[in-house]
């Protein structure tokens, strides 16, 4: 890029901040607020961490004279959504003795923690640090966690795919030490050499940047909506390599018609681990020199990609690499849905996946969830695995302790739980949003299961109940639920409104569009109740719910 062109402001604190130092001792131990300085609140993303604050409480404390209640979520980096039962045990803790409580886990397969101080930031990254847990990359404009097919059961080469997610993770790590230092009081580094970062240099990604690795034929990972997307191509039961994806993001802005949601165009296939590795790290190297560094609302891949073109892109890519990608292999999505219950793989170890409403784990008047979790990682007999669609997979459990582990899952219900949520509460996902996220316009997790309650009788009054529809929440247009890759899509435009969207369909390789704005509660159960009508009356044999929006062109859907 032109050194001529205007930097935005964020890519000036990047270039300044002593390779993502900046000033944040100084801010830690200003006891006068609970916030940091203005210019460290984008530093700290690069840590795995945000501030916030608590915008139910806005009013209350300005009519006191009190400065916001600021807090801070921290995300830890979990490629592929694994984590074991000892570390789970101590996530378990440090929620516990230094945020709300609440284990949120996350649309990339991660979990984070909501509401700590800032004088529990560094002993909550140091007791991460103790469970070999970190939260570097996890925020900020850089690669961020790495998402991959959660469930072995998916083929006997997920191991092998599995793998990718680690070392893609430790391949896009930056080369900075400040976490090290600031965190976990490493000696400073005296000779900057040692942090020399080819890939990110001293001014790091335009935006943020996600990777997503899916196993067809089930797309659990929306591996279209990363800025790359890997989709592994199994033939004869063996890894032949992968099929590359890019340009996809969701995030837009209301109001700004240069911000649209994109899913992402594959653009070839590797085969080597050496070539695949080589493809993605070249393919954020171009990123990095062509993004838009001067508005941020169009600085993700997804712009570039329709800027450049995408054969001029894939060329550049294949300037760097020294080797042309080979054309695309075939491939086929069926299914975006998680794998409820116990599963058995190939090798006789047993899963069993849960459903989570919203990724919330907590105890609360309906289940133990949190306590039963506990107790089931106590056992040292499993693993576990986070998935996109906000759940968790006991994981790893050998034949001889299945029944163990399956009488502590009965005895806090957590079978029964999983077993009567309904189809549409099982697909269903909703970002955090208010009272925390700074962005939100309009409620999302702490609304939807309210939603979903009147949603249902409308699915039964229709016969429709068993139906699997992808029913997707957000605040705000930033997408971070992927509403925009649903059935039915909500998006916050205030409080109590929100853009209604239809027409995605179920193996995540269409965009759903928008059918009405600002509907209120009520418009919104109307609307839903005419179109399941609708639906039940005039769909083909097994049509989908947004197959059928879309044939019928409700969102102004080309002819198919």
């Amino acid at each position: 890029m032109s050194d001529k062109i205007k930097l935005s402001a964020i890519e000036k604190i990047k270039l300044e901040s002593d390779a993502l130092r900046g000033s944040i001792r100084q801010s830690l131990q200003d006891e006068i607020t609970g916030a940091i300085r203005e210019d460290d609140q984008a530093v700290i993303k690069f840590h795995g961490m945000y501030q916030q604050d608590d915008r139910d409480r806005r009013e209350e404390r300005a009519a006191k004279k009190l400065d916001r209640l600021y807090t801070f979520m921290i995300r830890l980096r979990l490629p592929g959504g694994f984590i074991s039962a000892k570390q789970w045990i101590a996530a378990n803790n440090i929620a516990g003795d230094n945020s709300t409580g609440v284990i949120k886990i996350t649309t990339r397969q991660t979990i984070q923690l909501h509401g700590l101080i800032k004088a529990s930031i560094k002993p909550t990254i140091q007791a991460f640090n103790e469970a070999h847990l970190d939260s570097i990359a996890t925020c900020g404009d850089i690669n961020r966690n790495v998402s991959c097919s959660s469930n072995p059961r998916e083929s006997p080469l997920h191991d092998k795919v599995f793998a990718y997610a680690n070392k893609i993770s430790m391949l896009l790590m930056p080369k900075t030490k400040a976490y090290y230092e600031i965190w976990l009081d490493e000696e400073l580094v005296v000779d900057k050499k040692v942090e020399e970062d080819p890939l990110y240099q001293d001014r790091y990604m335009p935006r943020k940047f996600k990777i997503g690795i899916a196993i067809p034929p089930n797309n659990d990972v929306d591996v279209f909506t990363n800025d790359i997307g890997l989709i592994a191509i199994i033939e004869d039961n063996e890894l032949k390599g992968f099929n590359v994806a890019i340009g996809g993001g969701l995030s837009t802005t209301h109001g700004n018609a240069e911000t649209y949601a994109r899913l992402g165009t594959v653009i070839g296939f590797v085969d080597t681990e050496e070539k695949i590795l080589k493809t993605v790290y070249e393919i954020l190297t171009v990123q990095r020199d062509f993004g838009n560094r001067s508005d941020r609302k169009l600085a993700r891949l997804k712009y570039t990609l329709d800027r450049m073109g995408v054969d001029q892109y894939r060329k550049e890519v294949e300037k760097r690499t020294g080797f042309e990608l080979e054309p695309a292999r075939p491939f086929s999505f069926t299914s975006r849905a998680d794998r409820y219950g116990w599963e058995q793989n190939d090798k006789g170890r047993w899963f069993y996946t849960l459903f989570i409403e919203n990724g919330r784990i907590l105890d609360d008047e309906k289940i133990a969830l949190k306590t039963a979790l506990l107790e089931v990682a106590k056992t040292g007999k499993t693993n576990f695995l986070f998935t996109s669609n906000q759940n968790m997979i006991i994981s790893d459990v050998a034949d001889k302790n299945k029944e163990f582990i399956n009488e502590i899952l009965q005895r806090f219900k957590i079978i029964e739980h999983t077993e009567t949520a309904s189809a549409i509460r099982k697909n269903a996902i909703a970002c955090v949003a208010l009272p925390t996220c700074p962005l939100a316009l309009a409620e999302g997790q702490r609304y939807m299961p309210e939603l979903l309650s009147k949603v249902e009788p409308l699915l039964v009054k229709h016969n429709l109940e068993n139906e699997n529809i992808i029913m997707r929440m957000t605040g705000c247009p930033n997408g971070c639920a992927r509403p925009y890759a649903s059935e039915i899509g909500l998006v916050g435009t205030a409080i109590g409104k929100y853009n209604l969207h239809l027409g995605g369909d179920h193996a995540g390789e269409r965009l759903n569009k928008l059918y009405k704005e600002a509907l209120d509660e009520v418009q919104i159960l109307s609307e839903l109740d005419t179109m399941f009508a609708s639906f039940k009356k005039e769909r083909n044999n097994t049509e989908s719910f947004g197959d059928y929006t879309w044939r019928k062109q409700f969102v102004g859907a080309e002819n198919i």
